[in-house]
């Protein structure tokens, strides 16, 4: 980080409990990383850095205590301006990436991410930083291809956006801390609730989901954290509540922004005391189940226009995560298409379908408003309603989706169009520019030729 250092009442993380936390998840998470791992303050201060971010020369002078530059950039005075500095200006800026050409910043910043306090002030940054470049093996001008690991668990993604939400979760899976998943409606946020249990050490345990949205105050409660006999009509018998279930494994708060300000105050008091009262009864029950929410709203919003409890914000956002929706990383809907495809055929006991060049391509270009949900659901409509060993343009606007209706079926009759018009252009040059022989080869009639050549201009 780099700058010019500014006197600020920097709350130290040791003192605060959310900055405390935040702080303690991470040294969890990247103790045993080779990965290069930073939290730095306002006045670029190395609060905590992983062995593996600590140059031998700066850590033997300095005994892990350094200016960011000096430890990480080598350098004895600030860098200059840092992209990670806007993060202290603008509050509401969820991340920060280093998009400079060549190496990018002098440190090697890859992203940085906000650490706000219990106040909701940032604070500190927690910065990732490039791994280093490691010489190659190859013969002097042999070409290297740098391959990315697409997939982890049922999540799949090559793209920039999706490569940091699967680094993030290999970061955050086996830390006990809680994790608040934010994205539009149809982006994945239980699938990536769940890669994050399966892939940590409480795999084995239960994996426990509440609707938060569906259910009324009084019944949530009751659910999540189960009833005495008697505390209530027809509570006949005591009843375990779903935190309980989930001991030792994760419960899933899904549209966490849904509920009250009444239970929010209570599950607020769960997660700072770690332990429940069921409806009705005295004694507390202590619990070890991590808590990973999710929501499709701003929840930075709600609670600036006080519809969601500031303090229960920042103990479910200590590890915060955002997935981005399908319209910022199309580049993976080819990967999403081939995956879904295979899956619908083999769950409806049909042969794998091909798909063209200009099928991929108008699924590509289309904005899909419901992301990876209506993308799915979509392949496997028109894997059902059509037939044939490949799925042409015409099917998917014969199987196309309210939603997406209009986008779609421009994107795939323009697909059909320019597939027509090479067509034709290629009969032509077959026949020699004979029309007559040009139709033959087309299988359609002279005047139907004629129309097609004045349609698209061909001369």
């Amino acid at each position: 980080m780099a700058g010019s250092p500014k006197e600020s009442s920097t709350i130290l993380p040791f003192t605060d409990p959310i900055l405390a936390a935040r702080l303690e998840a991470i040294k969890q998470l990247a103790g045993g990383l080779s990965e290069r791992v930073a939290v730095m303050d306002r006045e670029f201060n190395v609060i905590y850095a992983n062995e593996s971010a600590w140059s031998e020369e700066v850590s033997r002078r300095s005994g892990h205590q350094a200016k960011c530059y000096e430890a990480f950039a080598h350098r004895n005075d600030p860098c200059g301006t840092c992209p990670a500095t806007k993060l202290y200006e603008s509050p509401e800026v969820q991340s920060v990436a280093c998009s400079i050409g060549g190496d990018g910043t002098a440190c090697g910043m890859h992203q940085a991410f906000p650490l706000a306090s219990s106040s909701g002030e940032v604070e500190n940054v927690l910065v990732l930083f490039k791994a280093p470049s490691k010489p190659s093996k190859q013969a002097s001008g042999e070409r290297v291809d740098v391959k990315y690991e697409s997939k982890l668990g049922e999540l799949i993604g090559s793209s920039a956006p999706m490569r940091e939400v699967l680094d993030m979760i290999r970061l955050v899976a086996d830390s006990s801390a809680t994790v608040l998943i934010q994205g539009e409606s149809g982006t994945g946020k239980e699938l990536v609730a769940i890669t994050i249990h399966q892939t940590s050490y409480r795999r084995d345990k239960p994996f426990v989901v509440v609707d938060c949205g569906s259910l009324p105050e009084t019944l949530l409660e009751s659910e999540l954290f189960g009833h005495v006999k008697g505390a209530f009509t027809g509570a006949h018998a005591s009843k375990r509540g779903l935190f309980e279930e989930a001991d030792g494994g994760t419960i899933f708060l899904d549209e966490i922004a849904d509920t009250t300000p009444v239970f929010q105050a209570k599950l607020l008091r769960v997660l700072q005391e770690g332990e429940i009262k069921r409806v009705g009864g005295n004694q507390p029950i202590k619990i070890d189940a991590r808590v990973i929410s999710a929501t499709n709203k701003d929840l930075s919003e709600l609670v600036k226009s006080k519809a969601f409890r500031q303090d229960l914000y920042y103990r479910l956002a200590v590890l915060p995560l955002y997935l981005p929706p399908l319209r910022e990383r199309s580049e993976d809907i080819p990967l999403l298409v081939e995956h879904f495809m295979a899956e619908t055929c083999k769950r409806h006991r049909q042969p794998i379908r091909a798909i063209s060049a200009e099928v991929m391509q108008a699924l590509t270009e289309t904005s899909w408003p419901g992301n990876v949900r209506e993308l799915q659901h979509y392949i496997e409509r028109a894997v059902v309603t059509t037939t044939g060993p490949a799925l042409s343009c015409a099917d998917l606007v014969t199987a196309g989706s309210k939603p997406a209706e209009h986008d779609l079926r421009s994107v795939s009759r323009g697909a059909v169009t320019k597939a027509e018009r090479m067509r034709i252009v290629q009969a032509l040059h077959q026949a020699g520019g004979n029309r007559v022989k040009a139709a033959k080869l087309l299988k359609i009639s002279r005047a139907s030729l004629y129309n097609k050549l004045q349609q698209y201009d061909i001369s």
